[in-house]
């Protein structure tokens, strides 16, 4: 009876010791467990360069949590497929079914000899159809499990664990696969919770290792592509050698000294010559310690950089840049500017157009094009210009800044970047009133660096437009060639875009020229250059030949208005509409400039 009593009185302790040592051992498993996770964790992402190491680990990781005879992990080929198939499947064999653990893992794409088993593919593709995971104890006995084709096989299978395995967009990438633990019992709830979490892990690991191969791929096709591309678009050493011997004629030969420099007096070659000759004048090549021969080179890689438009072309940069080169000589700019300015500056007209397309900013937004997508809508197209100039400094022999400091190196990409983005008429609108009114009250400070800045930006856009400024049958004669470039974007905007082109780029509309013109002389050209006459008289020419052009366009425009008289007699009203207001809201300029600087500068 005592002994009873006494029992009654131990037993409860032995259950609670029972208890707490089932408990202890449940938290020692789960402790084991969740630090397996982590050791995954560290394993998955200490390595995400090679898929076929991240997949060993993943099943080397798997037996050793799941302790289980063998284990795959099968990747689909095309995730946005309804189809599924599998492109490469990997296995594992635990040691204690295979000698030699590391000859077991196989690339059953390539080596299916090896992975007979892999033939009962029937749950992995449940699995990845469904995105539900399949627990099966006894596979013999479940309807899924194709015991058929589980007898060609050496292996036994008798209890299966697939689930799923998920990217980061929640998408199904693949299935993992476990198959009869060691011990002989099926996979549990708990070694199911375990997997699913495991392979949570493992999707992510596997996805960016695939990603990263993409993005390998993606460069490899890149850096082919570009090496395609610069050779392609690099000049060639005779060229080189040709000009690095040649004679440079002088300035007074070549006449780049004259604001009135006729833009149609070289050839393509000759070009390339005058260019050297503005760098070796302004002693570009000494202070900078340009190498002549890189020199030459990059110029001729920029010529060739330059498409076959009708206006945007090399002849265009190079008018730009004497446009430049005078105002720095004969106008005297250059004993004002740094001579770090100067350069910027000259580079900079050399290759503000780098690479145009013959359209402007607003047909790169219309179109949706890949510049617009890269840059965005605003300075699309001299954000590329700029880039393509990086680009080709940045080719084998052509940085003709190599000798630079890389604090000046860095400050005159800044200013490069400057001047090439001032040539989007968006910003000289920005900021032509405050220039404009700090010269006009006698404020303006050339030892302030904002001041600076304007006045270097406006530079480039009177050099931009510049032709304007050239003797009349120099400036008509641009006038029709940017017209006739702005008429073939007019041409493809009705084509493609089913648009009505505004006039300056409707060949329909070609008579209005003279008026346009007259808008885009009296609202974007005079008040700059006359603004800039007041900061250097020297200039003052250029004003007079605008005043002489803008004269000319008025007698053409009387002679139209006379035509249209003549042509309605009975409407008792002239038949002339304005379509041009480029001169209050820079929407519609006229040409005389770039495309970039007429309306695509702005928000036409």
């Amino acid at each position: 009876m005592k002994v009873g009593l006494v029992l009654q009185m131990y037993l409860p302790f032995c259950g609670i010791a029972i208890s707490n040592a089932q408990l202890f051992a449940a938290s020692r498993k789960e402790y084991d467990r969740s630090r397996a996770l982590l050791e995954v964790v560290n394993d998955l992402f200490e390595e995400q360069t090679d898929l076929e190491k991240i997949v060993r680990k993943i099943m080397h990781r798997a037996q050793t949590l799941l302790k289980c005879e063998r284990c795959s992990v099968q990747l689909l080929e095309d995730i946005e497929s309804p189809v599924v198939k599998f492109t490469k499947s990997f296995e594992l064999l635990s040691p204690k079914c295979s000698a030699d653990t590391e000859s077991s893992f196989k690339d059953s794409m390539e080596k299916s000899s090896y992975s007979d088993w892999l033939i009962n593919n029937s749950i992995a593709e449940l699995v990845a159809s469904t995105g539900l995971p399949v627990n099966i104890s006894d596979a013999y006995q479940d309807p899924r499990f194709d015991a058929e084709a589980d007898q060609f096989s050496d292996f036994h299978i008798r209890s299966v664990l697939c689930v799923p395995i998920w990217n980061s967009n929640h998408q199904i990438i693949g299935v993992a696969q476990v198959l009869n633990r060691l011990d002989g019992k099926p996979f549990d709830d708990a070694d199911q919770r375990l997997f699913e979490a495991f392979v949570i892990f493992c999707g992510l690991g596997i996805n960016n290792t695939i990603m990263y191969d993409q993005v390998k791929k993606s460069w490899a096709k890149q850096s082919v592509a570009l090496d395609v591309l610069s050779y392609h678009a690099t000049c060639s050493k005779t060229e080189v050698d040709k000009f690095k011997a040649a004679n440079i004629p002088l300035v007074c030969e070549l006449g780049i000294d004259k604001l009135s420099f006729d833009d149609f007096s070289l050839d393509v070659d000759a070009m390339i010559t005058a260019a050297l000759r503005m760098f070796i004048e302004l002693g570009m090549v000494q202070k900078f310690k340009i190498d002549y021969e890189t020199l030459c080179r990059w110029l001729l890689t920029v010529r060739k950089n330059y498409r076959m438009v009708l206006y945007h072309n090399w002849r265009h940069a190079f008018n730009v840049c004497q446009c430049m080169f005078a105002m720095l000589t004969t106008a005297g700019f250059q004993e004002t500017l740094t001579e770090l300015e100067i350069l910027a500056l000259i580079v900079g007209c050399v290759c503000h157009d780098l690479d145009h397309r013959g359209t402007n900013n607003a047909f790169q937004a219309k179109t949706g094009s890949a510049l617009a997508l890269l840059y965005g809508t605003s300075a699309t197209l001299e954000h590329h210009h700029f880039n393509h100039a990086v680009m080709i400094l940045q080719s084998e022999g052509h940085n003709i800044f190599s000798n630079l400091s890389s604090t000046v190196y860095s400050d005159l990409m800044q200013l490069l970047k400057q001047s090439i983005l001032a040539t989007d008429l968006t910003l000289y609108f920005e900021k032509r009133n405050t220039f404009f009114d700090l010269v006009s009250k006698g404020e303006y400070n050339w030892n302030v660096k904002a001041h600076r800045d304007m006045c270097r930006s406006m530079m480039m856009t009177a050099c931009d437009l510049g032709a304007v400024t050239k003797p009349w049958e120099i400036s008509r004669k641009v006038a029709e060639l940017v017209t006739s470039e702005f008429f073939e974007q007019g041409d493809r905007e009705r084509l493609e875009l089913k648009l009505t082109p505004s006039a300056i780029f409707d060949r329909n509309r070609k008579d209005e020229l003279p008026g346009l013109q007259l808008e885009w002389i009296d609202g974007i050209c005079s008040p700059l250059y006359e603004t800039l006459v007041k900061l250097n008289p020297k200039l003052q020419s250029m004003v007079d030949m605008i005043r002489a052009n803008r004269a000319n366009w008025e007698e053409l425009n009387k002679k139209r208005q006379s035509v249209q008289s003549v042509s309605a007699p009975y409407s008792g009203e002239a038949t002339e509409t304005k379509t041009c207001t480029g001169a209050k809201t820079g929407s519609t300029p006229c040409c005389g400039g770039d495309s970039e600087s007429t309306p695509s500068k702005t928000a036409s």
